[in-house]
């Protein structure tokens, strides 16, 4: 009688796949290479089994590909693999290594995102890309004007006079320098207007998202962050509490304890770092507010007291990431506690 498979693991690439499948027994049954068009085929012959992926480059695509003929699918950080990974780095032993690690009880899973969630998720993406190309234009112009003395104040409103300050003055500036500085100034306003456009869609997606609507009503998390968590964890489930899911985010402090003696360091800085950074900003928000009047808020008011202002915020951005989990595990909206 001919084995059955029961789990496979798949090692993604560009164009060359590797295969690694084993029957119930842990008997290693089929060991080879696919080509691209040749995956979907394989697997449609294969009965329903378990199949373990690396969350990667086109993890996703690949996973709602192979849910929908019938397969199991779970994708596990590569991070989490490693260890499973023998002597030397090869295909045929990172396929090897997927499919052990898979089967592990305790491997921690991502959930595979929807096409809807990695589209909203490629527009907080782009916009982020977009705002860091915006904020490089910014210092360039500065920059360069400052070369001919001609300086403005920082922030929005600096790069608006700095603008003005271009109009008005370029006919002291060289032919060279004022043809550089009107193209970076085009290139500057063609940014700030892609930028509007991915935000007012983004805005659009979280008007008609529920949990992307609860997750606004947290002190420091608006439209934006809402809807990059929503987004972003699809099954908030794979998360025992919140404060597993604050250390997901890498806003729990590092623990180094020995000999019964326990010892924490800093944040982790682990895991999604734009989720991280969208969350820092807006208990920044909250904690500028808190420092003219905490009274409100006893909880902050006494941190303030004991810490820096700046840990004081990245311990707000970790209580915002449990009560963000709260909010979505039990589907409720945020209500402040009574003082």
């Amino acid at each position: 009688m001919e084995k059955e498979v029961v789990t496979v693991g798949l090692d993604l690439a560009k164009n060359v796949f590797q295969i690694h499948a084993i029957g119930s027994d842990g008997e290693v049954l089929v060991r080879r290479k696919l080509r691209r068009a040749e995956v979907i085929r394989f697997f449609t012959d294969l009965p329903a089994c378990l199949v373990g992926m690396e969350a990667c480059a086109s993890a996703h695509h690949w996973g709602r590909e192979l849910m929908a003929l019938g397969h199991e699918v779970r994708l596990m950080p590569p991070a989490y693999v490693k260890p499973y990974v023998k002597r030397g780095k090869t295909d045929a032993a990172d396929a090897e290594a997927i499919c052990e690690a898979v089967t592990r009880p305790t491997m921690r899973c991502v959930a595979v995102k929807t096409i809807e969630q990695q589209a909203v998720l490629m527009l907080h993406k782009s916009r982020d890309l977009l705002v860091r190309q915006r904020t490089m234009l910014i210092n360039a112009l500065r920059g360069h004007l400052a070369e001919y003395g001609i300086v403005t104040r920082v922030g929005a409103g600096g790069v608006t006079a700095s603008l003005k300050a271009l109009h008005n003055e370029q006919n002291r500036l060289p032919v060279h320098a004022r043809s550089a500085l009107h193209g970076i100034a085009a290139q500057l306003r063609a940014l700030s207007s892609e930028i509007d456009r991915l935000e007012t869609q983004n805005l659009a997606w979280h008007r008609n998202d529920e949990t992307s609507r609860r997750l606004a009503t947290i002190p420091g998390i608006g439209p934006i962050t809402a809807s990059a968590i929503a987004a972003a964890v699809p099954d908030v489930s794979l998360f025992r509490s919140g404060r597993q899911f604050a250390a997901w985010l890498g806003l729990t402090p590092r623990p180094h304890s020995s000999g019964g003696k326990e010892r924490l360091g800093g944040i982790t800085k682990q895991g999604d770092g734009y989720l991280r950074r969208l969350l820092v900003v807006g208990a920044t928000a909250v904690m500028r507010v808190a420092r003219k009047d905490a009274s409100p808020q006893p909880w902050m008011a006494q941190l303030l007291e004991r810490k820096p202002t700046k840990i004081a915020t990245v311990a707000l951005a970790n209580k915002t990431a449990r009560i963000a989990w709260a909010v979505m595990a039990r589907k409720e909206v945020y209500t402040p506690t009574a003082v």
